[in-house]
């Protein structure tokens, strides 16, 4: 199972981070890629690295997912280059406001952060999915699975630090994918959730490296340590599959033991 060979795997935010380990997950099962991410560079590096380690084509694509604009054009891309997308990650995020009080909370900081991590994935789920139904109609696949990555935080509040804005877009990614898998599961299309715990990115590194936060993890995670990177790929990698195809709606915690304590 979980041959990706012949597949095209899209994922945003692959520059760094999660979405860097994804790409070198789906890569591993032989799948191609096209790599979205804003800092173009850092994505063509990775993509050659890809290339030479697992010898599967890949795409960088420069793509800014909160503009429309820019993700029609990385649509197109795609399409031109691959003529089809069995899978896409939303990865891309990030937030503002990271230790504000909700009573506190500046609203540009709440515009900012739903923008970028809650309206960019209906765009962007709309831009793919329209390309995934066009291919199968077209016979050049035969399913399409979209990953919506959500967070822990929008499954539970925390008492660790205010993170309000973060909180509303998580928790609405995950309703998002609900709805979205109701919506397009007729069209052959799987739409899944993966709701990550405490992961090192260039986001989180300084929070999770101060001792306050390393005791807050040893106490509150079963666990009692992060996840460590490709941790996970695995997730990612079962939710695309196309043997996957009953698996839908669903918001997959992988977080060491932190939601069920």
């Amino acid at each position: 199972m979980f041959d990706y060979t012949g597949k095209v795997v899209v994922v945003t935010g692959a520059s760094s981070g999660l979405g860097k380990q994804m790409a070198e997950g789906f890569a591993s099962v032989h799948a191609n890629l096209a790599l979205l991410a804003r800092r173009v560079e850092r994505l063509e590096a990775l993509a050659e690295d890809l290339k030479a380690k697992y010898g599967v084509d890949v795409i960088a694509i420069k793509c800014d997912v909160t503009s429309s604009e820019s993700i029609a054009e990385a649509v197109k891309a795609v399409k031109d280059h691959f003529g089809h997308a069995e899978v896409l990650v939303n990865d891309a995020g990030g937030e503002k406001g990271t230790g504000t009080p909700l009573l506190n909370y500046v609203e540009s900081d709440w515009d900012f952060t739903l923008n970028l991590d809650l309206t960019s994935v209906f765009k962007v789920t709309k831009g793919f999915g329209n390309l995934m139904k066009e291919a199968m109609a077209e016979g050049k696949q035969t399913y399409g699975r979209i990953i919506n990555i959500a967070s822990i935080y929008g499954l539970v509040g925390n008492t660790a630090i205010p993170t309000i804005a973060y909180h509303t877009t998580k928790g609405g990614v995950v309703n998002f994918t609900r709805g979205a898998a109701a919506e397009l599961a007729p069209a052959g299309i799987t739409v899944n959730a993966i709701c990550p715990g405490y992961f090192y990115t260039e986001l989180t590194e300084e929070t999770l490296n101060s001792e306050y936060f390393q005791e807050f993890a040893r106490r509150s995670v079963a666990m009692q340590r992060y996840g460590k990177q490709g941790e996970l790929n695995s997730t990612a990698v079962f939710l695309g599959a196309e043997e996957s195809s009953y698996v839908t709606g669903q918001a997959i915690a992988v977080d060491g033991g932190y939601t069920c304590i």
